[in-house]
């Protein structure tokens, strides 16, 4: 199918042209006509397929063909609300960038991390489309400056993140200022029965898209382990990237202090490096995100704020220095790279204590991580390994390990 075939308006189909869009991707075949009628949606689908547009257009679409003719300030006419600040930040870039020709609409983004005073005389000037961040969009609601009562559409992405982060109470506070009338999307990468139930509260006859099954691994990511001892994990890192086909790199670790701490060595390493996570102020976590994207910076090092919140092109390698918490977080994780039809490599650094986390993600993303056998720093414990050639469970290998 192509964008045509949509019947997208003119302006839309000019700007998904100039963006360089030849086809929709299924998500938003599937999407768009729909939430062009007016439906609600349940939209499920991993991460990278295109869902931004898939509710950005048919939004601007909605809000163009009738334009605020009111003489005061113009409403608040789509809010969407999403869990990070990067995130929000990048949603509002699709929107002008899918606006761009639409001159009528005004959009603008509100998050914390930074002085609410340039986003409160946004918001006084008057704005059709909101993307926000729940607790600035509290903060600004509790001060009179964000009105809701005439919000046509709400989105909300990255619903199962939003709960996983505990923004539930937020979410519901937000819900219960929305007009009763109104047109609702939820989408989530995953559909646990938390989100379906809170599906069930906000949503009226909801049309389901659900791309995959819940919570797989992007198409197009090679998986591969390496065993190794937690003491070697750096000094495998730093022998990894003297190979120049580590040429976008991102390493997801669980502390803010250990991204600091691996960025600190990289650097030392004269590694082009940045770290990014939530103690860093805005403008930092930006500028680190931008020269990134731009290849200044040739390793970003991440916790796991960044997990759904960075969208850059040409991710070569997702490292994961630590093993997550929770399987979910390495689908989330590894979806950094392999995006738009891409290929990718995601890379796990397994000590013996986090066997356990490696069993939960092997059994969700329904597939064997691959081990690499041959690295300088393969553990002890790695080497004797069980039949299929896998190191036997952590427990009864650790109690090897304390009787040498």
């Amino acid at each position: 199918m192509k964008f045509e075939e949509l019947r997208l308006i003119e302006p839309l189909m000019r700007a998904v042209s100039t963006a360089g869009y030849t086809q929709p991707t299924p998500i938003q075949v599937e999407a768009i006509p729909h939430l062009l009628a007016g439906r609600d949606l349940l939209g499920c689908a991993q991460t990278g397929t295109g869902k931004t547009a898939a509710f950005a257009l048919p939004i601007l679409q909605r809000l163009s063909s009738v334009s605020h003719t009111d003489a005061g300030p113009r409403p608040i006419r789509a809010l969407i609300v999403t869990p990070t600040r990067e995130l929000a930040a990048q949603i509002r870039e699709s929107f002008v960038t899918y606006g761009q020709f639409l001159r009528k609409l005004r959009h603008t983004v509100i998050h914390g991390g930074v002085s609410q005073r340039p986003q409160a005389r946004a918001l006084h000037k008057g704005v059709d489309i909101l993307v926000a961040t729940p607790g600035r969009l509290l903060d600004l609601m509790g001060q009179k400056l964000v009105v809701l009562s005439r919000v046509e559409v709400f989105v909300l992405d990255e619903a199962d993140r939003m709960l996983d982060m505990g923004f539930i109470n937020d979410i519901r506070r937000v819900i219960s200022q929305l007009p009763a009338r109104r047109q609702t999307l939820l989408f989530s990468a995953t559909m646990p029965g938390s989100i379906q139930a809170l599906a069930d509260s906000m949503l009226t006859d909801p049309v389901e898209v659900r791309m995959a099954p819940e919570a797989p691994s992007a198409e197009g990511v090679d998986h591969w382990v390496y065993f190794v001892e937690r003491r070697d994990k750096l000094a495998l890192l730093q022998s990894m990237l003297t190979d120049a086909a580590y040429s976008r790199t991102l390493i997801f670790m669980r502390t803010k202090r250990g991204a600091d701490r691996i960025a600190r060595h990289l650097k030392y390493a004269n590694v082009r490096v940045e770290a990014i996570h939530s103690d860093r102020s805005q403008r930092e976590r930006q500028r680190a995100l931008e020269n990134f994207k731009k290849g200044k910076t040739r390793v970003l090092v991440a916790s796991d704020i960044a997990a759904r919140g960075l969208d850059v092109e040409d991710v070569s390698h997702v490292i994961n220095f630590d093993m997550p918490r929770d399987a979910e977080t390495y689908v989330h994780r590894t979806g950094r790279t392999a995006r738009a039809g891409a290929l990718g490599k995601a890379l796990s650094f397994c000590g013996i204590e986090e066997r356990g986390s490696l069993d939960d993600i092997e059994r969700l993303i329904r597939k064997p991580l691959q081990p690499v056998e041959e690295h300088p720093f393969r553990s002890r414990w790695a080497r004797k390994t069980s039949e299929k050639g896998r190191p036997k469970r952590a427990r009864k290998k650790l109690g090897a390990v304390r009787r040498r």
